[in-house]
């Protein structure tokens, strides 16, 4: 339950779905949208929730470093994975098991490989 101190919006037994143990002891304290502090947090988890705002600082796609649309980013991402010999599929943590499930099919269309960030 959120409550307030300082300035700051404090939320206990948040839970940390970053890495899939789902760790719900961590503390969060909120400046606006930004978090502050965690309490409890592995380094991870630190770092997923310190990272992460509700702002909307960039654009919605990029290419080569510059703003695009959403559509011609698909593009450009379809033609690099047509064209590449044995694309990676990585990451998959911070997503739903619908998407997971999807990212194993385009890997498995495409002749692709799947790892996850736990290889590190």
């Amino acid at each position: 339950m959120p409550s307030a101190s300082a300035g700051l919006t404090i939320v206990k037994n948040a839970t940390c779905t970053f890495c899939g143990c789902v760790c719900d002891d961590i503390e969060l304290h909120a400046d606006g949208e930004k978090i502050v502090e965690t309490k409890a947090a592995c380094s991870l988890g630190q770092a997923w929730f310190k990272n992460h705002t509700a702002a909307h600082d960039y654009p919605d796609a990029l290419i080569d470093g510059q703003p695009a649309t959403v559509d011609e980013a698909i593009e450009v991402a379809a033609d690099y994975l047509h064209r590449a010999d044995m694309p990676l599929v990585y990451g998959l943590s911070n997503i739903t098991c619908e998407a997971q499930r999807e990212s194993v099919h385009l890997a498995e269309l495409i002749g692709g490989v799947i790892d996850s960030h736990t290889s590190l």
